[in-house]
C-alpha cells in the first residue's frame, strides 16, 4: 500500500479496509489480519494498525472477539458506503469543483 502524505497513515489503512468491504473482497463475519499481521503485510508499526482498527470499530465497521481476533460486523457495508460517501462529498468534492472551475470544465465534458 502506498500512502499519501496529506493523510494520516491510520485513517487511510481504514479507508483501504473498507474499500475491500465495500468491493465484496470481506464479508461480514470474515476474520481480518491481527494487529501485527497487519502492521507486519504494511511495513507500519503496530500502534498505527490498531489505531485503524479502534476507528473501525468505533465507526461498527469491525469488532473484536477478545482472545480471537477481529472480524467484520454485521451491516459494516452499509456503514461504510455511508461513511465513505460522506467523506467523499466533504472532502473530495469541492476539490474536484474547484479544479473544474479553474479548467473552465462542466460535467458534460466529463461524460457525466
Amino acid at each position: 500500500m502506498e500512502f499519501n502524505q496529506n493523510k494520516p497513515i491510520y485513517l487511510q489503512i481504514a479507508d483501504g479496509i473498507s474499500e475491500k468491504i465495500l468491493s465484496g473482497e470481506l464479508k461480514e463475519g470474515d476474520r481480518i489480519l491481527s494487529v501485527r499481521e497487519l502492521g507486519g503485510e504494511l511495513g507500519v508499526n503496530p500502534n498505527t494498525a490498531m489505531r485503524s482498527y479502534e476507528k473501525l470499530t468505533m465507526d461498527g465497521i469491525i469488532y473484536n472477539q477478545r482472545g480471537i481476533g477481529y472480524f467484520v460486523a454485521e451491516g459494516a457495508k452499509a456503514v461504510a458506503l455511508d461513511k465513505m460517501r460522506t467523506d467523499f462529498i466533504e472532502n473530495e468534492v469541492p476539490l474536484i469543483k474547484r479544479k473544474m472551475e479553474l479548467l473552465e470544465l462542466k460535467a458534460s465534458d466529463l461524460g457525466l
